[in-house]
C-alpha cells in the first residue's frame, strides 16, 4: 500500500490499485455513474454532450466508461465512440468486431511454432546408445 492524494479532491488515502480516487471521491463517482446509466436507460435516443450536460458528468470520463463496457448503447442511439484501430464508430468496448478478429488472429499465430517448409520432421530416437568421442 502507499499513500496517494486523491487525484479529485486533494486528500491523502492509502492506495491499491486502479484510479487514484480516494473511498469518498470513488463513491460519487459510481453514484454518477448510476445515475447516467438511468438517465440513458429513460432516454435512449439523447447524445453524448445532452447526457453529460444533464448529468453533470464530462464526456470525457463517459466515453472512459464506454471504452471500459460499462456503459453500452443500442444500435439506433446516436453516441458512439470510434474504433481505436480503424475509426469505426462503436457502441461499446475499444475496438469494431472486425479488428477485435483480426488482433485475435494475429496474436493466435503469434503463438503458433512455425512451420519449416520441405524439411523432413526428425523421427525422436527411441534407442538409447552411448556414443564416444575419438581421441587422438
Amino acid at each position: 500500500m502507499e499513500a496517494r492524494n486523491c487525484r479529485k479532491c486533494g486528500r491523502i488515502f492509502n492506495y491499491m490499485e486502479g484510479t487514484p480516487l480516494c473511498p469518498n471521491c470513488m463513491k460519487e463517482l459510481e453514484e454518477k455513474f448510476q445515475q447516467v446509466k438511468e438517465y440513458i436507460y429513460n432516454n435512449p435516443r439523447a447524445n453524448i454532450n445532452v447526457v453529460s450536460e444533464d448529468n453533470d458528468v464530462s464526456v470525457k470520463q463517459i466515453k472512459q466508461w464506454i471504452r471500459e463496457e460499462r456503459l453500452t448503447f443500442s444500435d439506433d442511439s446516436p453516441v458512439g465512440i470510434e474504433c481505436e484501430i480503424c475509426g469505426t464508430n462503436i457502441k461499446t468496448g475499444r475496438y469494431c468486431n472486425n479488428c477485435k478478429k483480426t488482433l485475435e488472429k494475429t496474436l493466435t499465430n503469434a503463438i503458433k511454432r512455425p512451420e519449416i517448409k520441405g524439411v523432413a520432421q526428425k523421427k525422436p530416437n527411441t534407442e538409447s546408445k552411448m556414443r564416444f568421442l575419438d581421441k587422438y
